[in-house]
């Protein structure tokens, strides 16, 4: 093989422009995001919405927003320990010593603690949600599109259409 052989490019296909505007292949996005805290003492918790955008088919529901409370990613993470044969990742901790009295700050109500838990809830939703077989899950589906979930639900697989 000569030296012009060995150095001539590679013929490329050119990108047309409907190639370059086209659908990007498959994406999901999960956003956590808007922290409320509602009730007083007690009674009081902080809830995230879950802002989901996708074109993955076993999705139905291309863009979906719930709001979703600590206990409800707690929930979910049972869930998929339970009934899938995925490595579910830790969620944040409860942070038991941010519930105990006489602090200087506001605890789990701190703004900056619920900042750092909603990263972590985002980043512990994005993970599982990216598994190929969590995705078929009917827990995930709920968690992320139901406005109530339903506790009583039949566990099982989505199928695709």
């Amino acid at each position: 093989m000569d030296n012009a052989e060995a150095t001539r490019r590679l013929h490329t296909k050119k990108q047309t422009l409907d190639d370059a505007y086209a659908a990007p292949a498959n994406f999901l996005e999960i956003d956590v995001i808007n922290p409320i805290t509602h009730g007083v003492a007690k009674k009081r918790y902080t809830d995230y919405e879950v802002r989901m955008r996708t074109n993955l088919p076993v999705f139905k529901i291309k863009e979906s927003s719930v709001r979703r409370r600590y206990s409800d990613f707690e929930w979910l993470r049972s869930e998929l320990e339970r009934d899938s044969k995925i490595v579910v990742p830790p969620l944040p901790g409860k942070a038991i010593k941010r519930q105990l009295p006489f602090r200087n700050d506001d605890g789990i109500y701190d703004d900056d603690f619920i900042e750092d838990r909603r990263k972590a809830l985002e980043g512990f939703v994005n993970k599982i949600a990216g598994h190929p077989l969590a995705q078929n899950e009917r827990c995930l589906h709920m968690f992320l599109q139901e406005p109530v979930i339903d506790k009583n639900y039949v566990p099982g697989k989505i199928r695709p259409n």
